[in-house]
Parts: C-alpha cells; structure tokens; sequence
C-alpha cells in the first residue's frame, strides 16, 4: 500500500507526498504558538513514539507537560500513534489530559480522520507533528493537513543511531527531491 500511493498518487509527485510543509530542526518542545499562528494551524494531531516520548521511555518529561498546558488552553489536541499498546499510549495521554487513538497504521488516514472530526475543524487547519516521513509527513499530506516534522526525543545518553530507519527514511526522501534543511519557519 504505502509503495503504490508513493507511485501512484495522480495529485501529487512522490516528493510532494513526503515533504513536510514546516520542518522544525528541533524536537516539539520548540514548536511555538507564535509558529502554529504564524502557519494558521488551530489543531494538532500528535504522533507519541519519539514524538513526545523516547520509544523506550514511558514517562513523560517535565519539560513536554510544560510545552503543551499552553499549547492545549489554545488549540484542540490529539494523540494518534502506530503503537499497538493501549496502555503505553493511554498511559501518555492520560498523563497529558488528551484524547488519544492507537493502532493508526498510519501513513493510513482513517484515525487522522476521526481526530479531524472529533476536532470539527477543516483539515487544512489542523497540523500533524511527527518525527517519520513515511508515517506522519505520508498521512498528514495525503490527508491535506499541515505537516509538521520535528527531530525525534530519544532518551538522554542514547544518540539516534546512524542506521535508524528515520534515518533511512530521510536518506531515501532526499533522493527523491523532499527537501529537509534546517528549520523553515
């Protein structure tokens, strides 16, 4: 599935579909509400797996909480994640009072939708903030949402490894003509 809407997508090129409208260069806590007014966003659909959280990790830091109480007193929130684990996404968005939806499948849209609806904003309003291209910049741009990419958390001590498949993913989205250099506020 995800090859053929790389291929054949009759809308949009393949690079179209995995270049995000802001790339951020910095993990989410930098993601401003200056930035998210600036680019007209009034939602936002959060991936939670190196997103908000470390992959390994299951608690949320101090400094995420105090990045989103704003965020979330100004715009509607919802985390929807891949993650098959009803507890480790539930245990986040409960530990930030947000609505959340697990087993996306993204880049398949179907739980981005229903995040959309729940939201009732139009999808062009609504940002989806991800560290994946093929996940969450695929979906969000086959939805026609904003997307958003920021740099993955990882656990302190513990670098991306140089052959992570972000990195791959990246690697591979160059070579088709996405552009991904620095920040592009």
């Amino acid at each position: 599935m995800l090859l053929n809407s790389l291929i054949f997508c009759p809308t949009m090129t393949r690079a179209k579909l995995l270049q995000p409208d802001l790339v951020l260069g910095k993990t989410i806590v930098e993601l401003s509400l200056a930035i998210l007014d600036r680019h007209g966003v009034k939602g936002l659909v959060l991936d939670v797996d190196e997103t908000l959280v470390p992959f390994r990790g299951d608690q949320v830091s101090e400094e995420l909480r105090e990045w989103i109480d704003p965020i979330k007193a100004k715009l509607p929130i919802w985390l929807v994640s891949n993650n098959m684990s009803e507890s480790r996404i539930g245990g986040v968005a409960q530990t930030l009072d947000l609505p959340f939806l697990y087993g996306a499948a993204k880049p398949s849209r179907r739980k981005l939708r229903q995040a959309i609806a729940e939201m009732q904003l139009p999808v062009e309003a609504v940002a989806m903030v991800g560290d994946r291209l093929f996940t969450d910049v695929l979906a969000g741009n086959r939805l026609g949402m904003f997307t958003i990419l920021v740099e993955p958390m990882v656990l302190p001590g513990k670098p991306l490894y140089p052959w992570s498949i972000r990195n791959i993913e990246v690697w591979l989205s160059q070579k088709l003509g996405v552009t991904l250099q620095g920040a592009l506020e």
